[in-house]
């Protein structure tokens, strides 16, 4: 990857990476917290509940706002916004404040999640475009990961204030970036109408368009077979494989090897196998994974490290598919990339709510049992690439 790509990938990857840092780097202040703002550690958890309810309700608008306004513009309020936010929570005096501040974060954080995929589809596409996706997320697999041990740090140095100064800082680290670096990706000729009768009807379109419920239902469900590890992580590792606390690097290790490793393989392969072989390659590796997981705790008693190694193996193969995915759902309405992109990341979002709220707690029960589920997402996964895969390849373009 020659240097300007490589400087795209980093921001891209950045960008992205603060919605996982929002989440997790204040998460070992949780106790602090609670004692300074005189709250139960109930209402510390609903800053995370309220955060992730705004980050969810602007991911269906920040493409579309982007497809009017371009994206660089929506990118820029959104971290200005998210640094006032960040500041507004290191000067929080009860919950009630921290709650507010939390939303204002949620509303922000998701821009770069959201563009950053429309960003490179305006710019690249086919076997170009898939390695810069591929590579970005190479370089944001690590976030999930090093946030909670850098917030562990800055909490235990200076109190849980400078995390949300560390939080404030990055974005405007980022706004900074983009207002420098980043180039405006989408020209005003293509820009599209915010009129709510327009609006409304790009929605309509997109989430009644079989090929794009097809796809999205695809990429949300085949990667709920990993998800629901995470949201059950405390009964896997604690009770199940009984770790402590501190080892939940034995789930979140192999899968970000899976997570690097998966991508770093699609970024090898476009360009030298077709995208459809590239997707076959990851649906078959996921299919060995899920049968290996059921094998396993259906045969030999639940201990490390077998029972985390097909979560990992798992997510090589859905990050292997991933960017070949992502562009073919982009390219169904190519006029409107920005609110194709809220689409599909509103339909991933609402699949972790119902797996996190309804389905983990079916499951969680036995070892057993969450490898059954991962298998049956697999399948409905693969049965909703069939149906776009039986509908042919041709792609819709209107507005």
């Amino acid at each position: 990857m020659s240097a300007a790509p490589r400087r795209m990938a980093v921001l891209l990857a950045a960008m992205t990476a603060i919605a996982p840092f929002s989440i997790d780097t204040y998460l070992p202040a949780f106790p602090e917290m609670a004692v300074d703002l005189g709250a139960t550690s109930v209402e510390v958890q609903q800053t995370l509940a309220f955060y992730m309810a705004a980050f969810a309700f602007m991911m269906l608008w920040h493409g579309a706002l982007s497809d009017a306004l371009g994206r660089r513009r929506v990118l820029l309020v959104a971290f200005a916004v998210y640094v006032a936010a960040s500041l507004f929570c290191v000067f929080a005096t009860s919950i009630e404040q921290l709650w507010l501040g939390r939303v204002l974060q949620g509303m922000s954080a998701g821009a770069g999640l959201v563009l950053s995929r429309t960003i490179i589809r305006d710019l690249l596409d086919g076997p170009a475009a898939q390695r810069l996706i591929a590579h970005t997320t190479m370089m944001f697999a690590v976030a999930p990961s090093i946030a909670p041990v850098i917030g562990g740090w800055i909490h235990h140095a200076f109190g849980w204030q400078a995390i949300f100064i560390f939080l404030a800082l990055y974005g405007a680290l980022l706004f900074g970036a983009v207002w420098r670096l980043l180039p405006e990706t989408l020209p005003p000729e293509d820009r599209q109408n915010l009129h709510p009768g327009e609006l409304t009807r790009a929605y309509v379109s997109v989430f009644t368009h079989p090929p794009f419920l097809a796809l999205a239902l695809a990429i949300a469900l085949s990667f709920n077979g990993f998800f629901i590890y995470v949201v059950s992580a405390p009964k896997f590792l604690l009770e199940h494989l009984g770790v402590s606390a501190q080892s939940f690097l034995w789930l979140f290790g192999p899968a970000t090897l899976g997570l690097i490793g998966g991508n770093w393989l699609s970024a090898r392969l476009a360009g030298q196998v077709s995208s459809r072989r590239t997707i076959g390659l990851g649906f078959g590796i996921m299919a060995g994974a899920a049968v290996l997981n059921v094998a396993i705790n259906l045969w030999w008693p639940a201990v490390l490290p077998w029972a985390v190694l097909p979560q990992g193996l798992y997510l090589f193969g859905i990050s292997v598919t991933a960017p070949s995915l992502t562009l073919r759902v982009l390219d169904l309405f190519p006029a409107r990339r920005g609110l194709v992109s809220s689409c599909q990341s509103a339909t991933q979002t609402g699949m972790n709510a119902v797996t996190a709220s309804v389905l983990a707690p079916l499951f969680w029960d036995s070892t057993l049992t969450l490898a059954l589920a991962m298998a049956g997402f697999l399948l409905l996964g693969l049965a909703a690439f069939a149906l776009r895969a039986s509908g042919g390849n041709r792609s819709r373009g209107r507005g």
